[in-house]
């Protein structure tokens, strides 16, 4: 029903509705017609139902109504009559039904308590709140009670009991310490919906002295506190000593270590429950579990999901939340909780009530006398609701008769009404959870009509624009409107105006010729009457000469012009925007009259320029770029976008072509390469304007082909290899003719969203392929296959319709057929839709499994009948789990795999077992609803495999020729291990190996000896393990035996020793001395002692040292590749004897090798002789030395 307008002379304002109607009469707010219109009672504002009060408080219990003439107010008490001036305690607001209890004066709430219900009535009936019940809060306190400590077994399971005193409204609890800090929650320990406190399992850190439950009652802002209880957890270690301390040595005692145990509920018990909750409240279920380690609770709803959006897990997953719940949330919500040790679970079956809620509320009725209509009353619930009226708060069957009234179960009918049918009409729906009662009234009103448009009322609007006049009336019987142009003009008809429910007149495309005066006349049986309004239709405003893209050099100045063409009665104003916001503050920026100036262009200044017209009826814009550039060191041609098009004219106008024709703008020294045509739809998409075509740049003339029912203006845009010209001035408008539509809607599906609908889903068409006003969709749909006949439904324009009580999952023929005002769109095509899926009903069958190898094995299955599928078949869901290894025969946490086979295969491999081990699987069938049962569980299992590498291998213990070689077990034995294979082999110093040595231990080994090896050597080692299938990766580990003890503690002892360092270093230095000595000498001629000595002696043979001079004995020049016969040779045995030592290169550092100059002489010559060492300190010049010795162990 439309709802009427009226506007003001001064505003125009939008006036509210006294009444909801089912006739086609409105009464609107108009202050000065209310005062003149009788009108029943309406209940505006009362207390709830259920009305909870603070005893310590004034009680008021509001009762607010409204009416002509204004209504008066009773009350009553538990039934009967509220006589309140008996009660001086009790008071009534004035002009008001509102009660005030003065409880502060020495009143007692309690005194007070029932059930109270006001009454407001005129001498046009009587309306009537609820039942309103008032009850004073209450906080009662704690009953004393002796608490034990609780002495509980770590790991045991414990509730600590709240009880709280029953209260209204029931108080919230929560725990705290004497510390008044809430006590951390979690998995282990929470609270629960009752207030205890539960805890799966008990650790020490639970003991305490002062758990406090405490109770707070928010109506009177009150806290309760509870005793506080001791918990005392003994744990393993101190209940044995305390046992130990009490028992003699002989006795037997010690208590068992902490054990872990399965899941048992504590909450709630049993297994299974059952749950009533209304239609609209929060579902809360609650399951709280025992158990060691803390089990993890999951909720699932047997045969359906969890609500989506609506479901919450609070306390640790331990309440499901179901929010606004409704009947279909009914059935069996099981939770599981769950450890490493096993699960357990509960099963609570839900059934959600209703109290009544309204289905259709009746609603106020204004009637003119002599007419017919109807009070409709429909609720729902669970159960379902009955329905009895009242009439004027009496029950009807014993109200005063009425003859033109008739019950007839929900529904009154009114034939024929007269004046004295005015009434409050009562109707109360209820069932055992609840009850809804709601206030109707039948007014009926004989009134001549009334015009509430203000006279004379001026309307302006521009060219081509639509046209609202409005001629907001009242009347009643309803008066019909009519429209008259002038003075003495005739009635307004055709499809050149719209004519509006509410009275207002409407002109879709405003022209010149439609200024002038209207008059609308309003008349009914009573009476006749008119108003008169005045039109003008001004020019629209136009930017005749647009601001033309510009490119200027730095620091010139531009020029944007921006001319304006307005309706003379119209005062414009003119607003230059840069890049959208306003222009900067500069003196630069010169806004003129119809221009704008920039002085001394910068770079910043670079950007969007626009222009904006405004006047009190519409309002234009235009914009143009400019871009700063450097100047050019040579004057260049200035290549840019072309100007726009202007002159465009329409010709040869059909209903459906015209022909566009236009003139060209300048090129801008790059030529035209094409004409791009633009079209807005003023009727649809005002503002918005569309691609219609593309012609060459020769071409000025198009031919157009046009759309029924489309208010179309053009423009032209030219284009050019610089860029897109400005869009030139639109056309003129051209609206074509209504028409049927010539296409259906695209895109049509049909899929059901639930088991028992069909969503039937289509694309809109666009405002402009409606051809015509009204545009509505025909919707049929039939089952295929089936000898049906198509239904039927003509919806609005929308995108989707839903068919409901359809059979599951089966096919259908489906279309969508346009319609508006004029007729129907071609026959549309038709398509196949299924209605909605459900779950598959039957498991695969004949399930086999073919193991191929260790770690593949490929299963079969038959396919289900497609009948079962219900639903699109999408494929097969392969489940499969380890169930144990066969090696370790040690079950271990189950972690399904999951393989999806899509289509209707009926095999598939499964990749990644795990050798020697026992697995399951099941197969379920999956469509587009979920998956189907699970077929029985197939098990299987697979063979041996090689063995993974031994998780360690260490060496330890080094001796002169053993090691000691410890190893770990594989982690994947992957079978039985029959044995290890060592293989091991030196290594020298420069990383060559040495022959391999291949070692069979048993499998019950960890560890062996290795002996009779070489002392001082580096040995690589490789060892794995071996299965009857073959043997598995190998590990790899280097060790170093140690060398004899004696030989390293010289060598570490040499090697550390100070003294030593700072020899080699001062031999280093002496030697590089004497090099430098030589060199002068020999450059000066001059002869030093060796040379003497070989001058001296003839005998090739050296000589050997002399004691007393400390010399060398020489080397024959001729034979000088000879070697030294005395002092520089090393023994086969590699041990230099006391007696040949003397001239030994070890006495001059570290066993190297001497060292020659040019002519052959030693060096040593020159550095004299060492103090000779102990004869056990001689050792060879290949012997290693400290570094090596210590390398040799890394």
């Amino acid at each position: 029903m439309m709802k009427k307008k009226s506007i003001s002379a001064s505003k125009a304002s939008l006036f509210f509705f006294l009444c909801q109607m089912i006739s086609a009469l409105d009464v609107p707010l108009d202050s000065k017609l209310l005062e003149e219109l009788s009108q029943p009672p309406t209940i505006t504002q009362q207390s709830p139902k259920d009305y909870i009060v603070d005893p310590r408080e004034n009680i008021v219990i509001q009762c607010e109504a409204k009416g002509k003439p204004p209504p008066s107010f009773s009350w009553t008490r538990n039934g009967t009559h509220f006589d309140i001036d008996k009660d001086e305690l009790v008071t009534m607001k004035p002009n008001s039904g509102t009660l005030v209890i003065n409880i502060m004066n020495g009143g007692k709430a309690e005194a007070y308590e029932g059930v109270y219900q006001c009454t407001a009535r005129n001498e046009r009936g009587a309306a009537i709140s609820n039942n309103i019940v008032i009850r004073p809060s209450r906080s009662p306190l704690w009953t004393k009670e002796k608490l034990e400590p609780n002495q509980v077994r770590e790991g045991d399971s414990l509730v600590l009991h709240c009880r709280p005193p029953v209260g209204l409204p029931p108080p919230i609890i929560f725990w705290m310490d004497n510390a008044f800090q809430r006590l951390p929650q979690s998995e282990r320990v929470s609270q629960g919906l009752n207030g205890d406190l539960y805890f799966s399992n008990v650790q020490p850190e639970d003991t305490r002295e002062d758990y406090i439950c405490y109770a707070r009652f928010n109506h009177t802002q009150t806290i309760q506190q509870k005793q506080p209880i001791s918990v005392k957890v003994f744990s393993m270690d101190s209940l044995n000593d305390t046992i130990a301390a009490n028992l003699s040595d002989t006795d037997i005692y010690g208590a068992k270590p902490v054990t872990e145990r399965p899941p048992i509920l504590l909450t709630p018990t049993g297994t299974t429950s059952n749950k009533v909750e209304l239609r609209g409240n929060v579902l809360l279920l609650e399951c709280i579990a025992a158990g060691l380690p803390t089990p993890v609770i999951r909720w699932i709803k047997e045969g359906g999901e969890l609500p989506a959006n609506r479901t919450f897990f609070e306390n640790f997953k331990k309440t499901l939340k179901i929010i606004d719940v409704s009947e279909a949330d009914s059935g069996n919500y099981k939770c599981i909780a769950r450890n490493i040790l096993g699960s357990t679970h509960h099963v609570i079956s839900v059934t959600v009530k209703a109290a009544p809620y309204w289905i259709t509320a009746p609603r106020n009725l204004v009637l003119s006398p002599g007419e017919d209509g109807s009070l409709i009353c429909r609720a729902n619930g669970n159960p379902k609701p009955s329905i009895s009226w009242l009439s004027n708060g009496v029950p009807i069957a014993i109200a005063p008769e009425d003859p033109s009234r008739k019950v007839d179960g929900d529904t009154i009918i009114f034939s024929a009404v007269q004046e004295r049918s005015s009434a409050v009409y009562q109707c109360n729906a209820s069932n055992e959870y609840g009850y809804l009662l709601a206030n109707a009234f039948v007014n009926v009103l004989a009134e001549p009509p009334r015009i509430l448009t203000p006279a004379n009322k001026l309307y302006q609007v521009i060219l081509d624009s639509p046209a609202l006049i409005d001629c907001a009336y009242f009347g009643s019987p309803k008066p019909e409107i009519e429209w008259f142009k002038g003075v003495k003009g005739s009635i307004l008809r055709g499809n050149e105006y719209v004519f509006h429910d509410n009275g207002t007149l409407e002109i879709p495309v405003a022209q010149k010729d439609s200024s002038g005066t209207y008059t609308c006349v309003a008349r009914n049986e009573l009476g006749k009457i008119q108003n008169e309004v005045q039109l003008e239709v001004k020019d629209p405003t136009l930017i005749i000469k647009q601001p033309e893209y510009k490119v200027i050099q730095r620091y010139g100045h531009v020029s944007f012009e921006c001319i304006i063409k307005h309706d003379s009665t119209l005062i414009p104003t003119v607003i230059w925007l840069k890049d959208n916001d306003e222009l900067p503050d500069d003196e630069r920026f010169l806004v003129g009259k119809d221009n704008l100036t920039i002085m001394n262009v910068t770079d910043k200044d670079d950007g969007t320029y626009t222009c904006i017209v405004n006047t009190t009826l519409d309002s234009v814009s235009a914009s143009a770029v400019l871009t700063v550039v450097a100047a050019p060191p040579t004057p260049a041609i200035i290549y840019a976008r072309p100007n726009p098009p202007f002159d465009l004219e329409l010709t040869g106008q059909l209903e459906r072509s015209i022909e566009l024709s236009w003139i060209p703008g300048d090129e801008n020294n790059s030529p035209i390469t094409s004409f791009v045509i633009e079209y807005e739809d003023g009727l649809h998409e005002p503002g918005v304007w569309h691609y219609q075509t593309e012609v060459p740049g020769s071409q000025t003339t198009v031919q157009l082909k046009l759309s029924p029912y489309v208010n179309y203006s053009f423009r032209v845009i030219a284009v050019n290899e610089i860029g897109r010209s400005q869009p030139s001035e639109p056309s003129e408008q051209y609206l074509t003719k209504s028409a049927n539509p010539d296409e259906n809607p695209s895109n049509v599906q049909g899929i059901g969203s639930e088991p028992d609908n069909l969503v039937i889903t289509w694309e809109s068409l666009k405002g402009f392929q409606s051809n015509g006003p009204g545009l509505q969709y025909k919707v049929s749909w039939r089952q295929k296959d089936v000898d049906d006949e198509w239904t039927s439904v003509v919806v609005a324009n929308v995108s989707k319709y839903i068919v409901s009580g359809t059979p599951t999952f089966v096919p259908y023929e489906i279309k969508v057929q346009a319609l508006n005002d004029l007729g129907y769109a071609p026959e549309p095509s038709e398509v196949i839709g299924h209605s909605g899926e459900d779950l598959p009903m039957v498991a695969p069958g004949n399930v086999q499994v073919h193991v191929i190898n260790s770690t593949l094995a490929k299963v079969h299955w038959d396919p289900v009948p497609l009948k079962s599928v219900r639903g699109h078949l999408q494929g097969y869901k392969v489940y499969y789990w380890k169930v144990q290894s066969l090696s370790r025969r040690s079950k271990r946490h189950i972690e399904k795999k999951i393989l999806t086979f899509r289509g209707n295969k009926t095999f598939g491999m499964l990749p990644g077992l795990e050798p020697y081990s026992s697995y399951k699987l099941n197969v379920r069938v999956v469509n587009g609803k979920g998956e189907g049962p699970a077929s029985p569980d197939k098990v299987f299992k697979t063979p041996e495999g090689v063995p993974s590498s031994p998780s360690f291998l260490k060496i330890t213990n080094p001796t002169l020729d053993s090691l000691t070689l410890e190893w770990g077990s594989p982690t994947h034995p992957n079978g039985i291990l029959i044995s290890y294979i060592l293989k091991f082999q030196p290594i020298n110093n420069t990383h060559e190996l040495g022959p391999l040595v291949e070692i069979r231990i048993p499998a019950n080994e960890s560890s062996l000896i290795l002996k009779n090896l070489n002392y001082s050597t580096r040995y690589k080692f490789y060892f794995n393990a071996q299965t009857s299938v073959g043997s598995g990766s190998q590990i790899t580990e280097e060790a170093v035996t140690i060398m004899d003890e004696a030989m390293a503690s010289r060598q570490v002892d040499i090697a550390t020793q100070g003294w030593f360092i700072g020899l080699m270093c001062a031999v280093a230095l002496l030697i590089l001395i004497l090099l430098i000595v030589c060199f002068i000498r020999r450059n000066k001629g001059g002869k030093y002692p060796v040379k003497e000595k070989e001058d001296a002696h003839a005998d090739p043979e050296i000589q050997p040292m002399k004691e007393d001079d400390g010399t060398f004995g020489e080397y024959s020049d001729a034979e000088d590749h000879k070697p030294l016969k005395k002092g520089s040779r090393t023994p086969s045995d590699r041990t230099v004897k006391k007696e040949d030592s003397d001239d030994s290169l070890v006495d001059y550092g570290e066993g190297v090798n001497g060292q020659f100059n040019e002519d052959g002489s030693f060096i040593g010559q020159y550095s004299g002789k060492k103090e000779k060492e102990p004869a056990e300190g001689n050792e060879s010049s290949e012997a290693p030395s400290p570094v090596n010795a210590m390398n040799s162990f890394v």
